[in-house]
């Protein structure tokens, strides 16, 4: 049965992420949609207010009448209510498999990397909007300034392609933005080499133009498959990024192509976010979007949430969240601190996944280089379970090793952490919150809170 309006949806693990943004697409394209997760969530709340039937917990008799039944990638293929519609004859589908399919309708418009993918996701549904057109999305993040994470619309599909868990081995875009490619899911890909090779082939299979940015592990990976592949970068390339300047809130940057400049101003500081804009303005003009249009919807971009997101200052400090759980997105966070103006930067840093954590520590070591204090939680296990019973604390050696001056502390709970802020946070310039999971938790429990 394939999805069209009026076909019956269950959704197992909607208040994700990635699952909620999918119920709001189907929604909106006339299905009718249910979900259910674990634990109940504000997401769950957004979702029954437009018309999406939730469920909290799991139970076999929930999504019964479904035709269709979808699951998150963190949700096991033995729980029971995957179980019971296999059992009675509903067809499954997981999410890479929905793209897949979706993909045969709608021309798919994606952002890939291991990191950005949401950024410059959303920087292309404000391109998109400053254009005229009316395109669907799906994204990890709702876009500040438009709307939801997940919409559909009867142009095009803007579409973060996610390499977890393989999703988007299915996936054959029409055109393709590659941000970054490093080392991550290795507990699915098991290599970095597999990994790179898995990009490739997203790559290969991009019917239409793919834009790249010029940086070596995306340099691997489309030279070996698409020679025709228009690279952008801070060097010599065809298109080619230059006078950068960047300061705490906003950026802007010159883009000279073959035939063009564009002067680019963005609401968001960092050269991370400096390269995002440059893909996606050059995947733009490549799918005929005019300049101006460009110029206008990356200067209406004002980040994602939780990406470089001001929480407000606590005693003269200010206080910033960022989703960067990678070394690279580490580093790049820290960088656009520096480049910005603080001299004096602290960084909570909660690491995420105990695979990751596990495949990723010696990585970190080098990762928060240009902090004066840096403070390492426990680990966010986003589900997995834990038989070596990893810690935080091997990121915190990892850095200990590597730089033994560094002031580096390992701080199990989030009350340890605010002590340890107590002693050190005056010192500061910026307070840093780094972490894919709930680290943004220790801004409600400083003394006297945060002020925005």
């Amino acid at each position: 049965m394939k999805i069209e309006p009026g076909t019956r949806v269950h959704i197992v693990g909607v208040g994700g992420a990635g699952m909620s943004g999918v119920a709001l697409l189907l929604a909106e394209m006339g299905c009718v949609v249910s979900g259910s997760d674990a634990a109940d969530s504000a997401t769950l709340v957004e979702l029954e207010s437009v018309g999406v039937r939730v469920f909290r917990g799991h139970d076999q008799a929930q999504g019964r009448e479904a035709q269709v039944v979808l699951w998150s990638p963190a949700v096991s293929e033995d729980n029971v209510e995957v179980s019971s519609a296999r059992a009675r004859g509903a067809r499954l589908l997981s999410r890479g498999e929905l793209l897949g399919e979706l993909a045969t309708s709608l021309r798919v418009i994606g952002l890939t990397g291991t990191h950005g993918k949401t950024t410059a996701t959303s920087m292309m549904v404000h391109v998109a909007r400053a254009a005229g057109r009316d395109d669907a999305r799906l994204l990890g993040a709702p876009v500040l300034g438009i709307g939801a994470n997940g919409h559909w619309a009867s142009g095009d599909l803007i579409l973060e392609v996610d390499e977890s868990f393989g999703s988007f081995a299915q996936l054959s875009p029409f055109a393709l933005g590659v941000l970054n490619v490093e080392a991550d899911h290795l507990d699915h890909y098991g290599t970095v080499q597999n990994l790179e090779l898995a990009f490739a082939a997203l790559i290969e299979r991009t019917v239409g133009p793919v834009v790249v940015f010029d940086e070596p592990g995306v340099r691997r990976v489309a030279s070996a498959v698409r020679r025709d592949a228009l690279v952008v970068g801070f060097g010599a390339t065809e298109w080619r990024v230059s006078d950068v300047r960047l300061e705490r809130r906003a950026s802007d940057f010159t883009l000279s192509g073959p035939e063009e400049r564009l002067e680019v101003a963005l609401g968001v500081t960092g050269r991370h976010n400096v390269a995002n804009a440059a893909v996606v303005a050059v995947l733009a003009r490549t799918l005929g979007v005019g300049s101006e249009a460009v110029l206008e919807g990356l200067g209406h971009f004002r980040g994602a949430p939780r990406r470089f997101e001001f929480l407000g200052t606590w005693r003269g400090v200010d206080v910033i969240e960022d989703y960067a759980h990678l070394p690279g997105e580490v580093r790049a966070t820290i960088d656009a601190c520096v480049a910005s103006g603080y001299a004096r930067i602290g960084v909570i840093f909660q690491p995420h996944r105990y695979t990751r954590t596990e495949n990723l520590a010696g990585a970190f070591a080098d990762a928060f280089a240009g902090c004066a204090l840096l403070v390492v939680t426990d680990v966010y296990g986003a589900g997995e379970a834990n038989p070596l019973g990893i810690t935080g604390d091997i990121v915190a050696d990892a850095v200990r090793a590597s730089k033994p001056s560094f002031e580096v502390e390992y701080a199990a709970t989030f009350a340890d952490v605010v002590e340890s802020l107590n002693v050190a946070g005056e010192r500061l310039d910026v307070l840093l919150l780094l972490g894919a999971g709930d680290v943004a938790e220790v801004a409600s429990m400083l003394p006297g809170g945060v002020r925005s």
